[in-house]
């Protein structure tokens, strides 16, 4: 999960059924409701705690094909073109070029938009900054902001023991908060939780010494390595424990 990708790629398949047809939830649903409709409608939903997710269930979770596309394609862009032109403005116009054909592309598919247009949101924001201030690296600032939210965001969730995954998962279930009174169940979501903070942790550790060292290929390069790769590895991680917690008896 990471700036605009986070939504990319989660989004897409939240909007489908199990059958794969689009059904966006009723406007009416807000709050932790949509959370949990989004959820059970997702790759991962489907999946019985005892069962494994197949590739299939990973990758739908994950937006599908048209949510890795849309993740990595823009990224890609920026790191080609600054790579071969050293210039700012077609570096992170380009990308946001790209990102406009994808929420055409859906509109004339008559797919849901939400995903492609927080893309299109984020990398004009991004682009935005970097041509006021002049710096291409600047065009990762608001990656940065987002990464240290999320990590902000886990961490509090780790102190106020009421840990994010187990938050999800029990969306998931429909369990409620019983979840919280399982050890099992408490201690994966603490670690599970933990875990995704130290993924945020290390995006910011890594490209942030790149940021201010104006190293932009680098920072573009780890950007991707770092982002739906280590996404989709911890998204594995996660279900592996997750499956280990709700598979076994319920204990005090």
């Amino acid at each position: 999960m990471t700036d605009p990708e986070i939504s990319r790629l989660s989004a897409p398949a939240a909007e489908k059924t199990a059958g794969g047809v689009h059904d966006p939830a009723p406007a009416a649903v807000t709050g932790p409701e949509a959370i949990a409709a989004a959820a059970q409608r997702s790759g991962l939903g489907h999946v019985a705690p005892g069962q494994s997710p197949t590739g299939r269930d990973l990758l739908a979770a994950m937006g599908g094909i048209r949510g890795l596309v849309e993740s990595i394609l823009p990224g890609l862009a920026f790191l080609v073109v600054f790579t071969i032109t050293s210039q700012l403005a077609p570096a992170v116009l380009v990308p946001l070029g790209i990102a406009v054909v994808f929420v055409l592309v859906r509109i004339a598919t008559r797919t849901p938009v939400t995903s492609a247009l927080a893309g299109v949101l984020g990398i004009a924001l991004s682009a935005g900054l970097s041509l006021l201030t002049g710096r291409a690296q600047d065009n990762f600032v608001l990656g940065f902001l987002i990464n240290a939210a999320f990590f902000l965001g886990l961490m509090m969730s780790v102190l106020l023991r009421w840990p994010l995954v187990g938050v999800i998962a029990s969306l998931i279930t429909g369990e409620g908060s019983r979840w919280r009174a399982d050890a099992a169940k408490r201690r994966v979501a603490l670690i599970a939780t933990l875990l995704w903070s130290c993924l945020f942790a290390l995006r910011l550790a890594v490209e942030l010494p790149l940021y201010f060292a104006g190293n932009t290929g680098a920072l573009a390069a780890f950007k991707l390595v770092l982002g739906v790769p280590l996404y989709a590895a911890m998204l594995w991680v996660t279900w592996l424990l997750v499956r280990t917690a709700y598979a076994r008896p319920q204990s005090e």
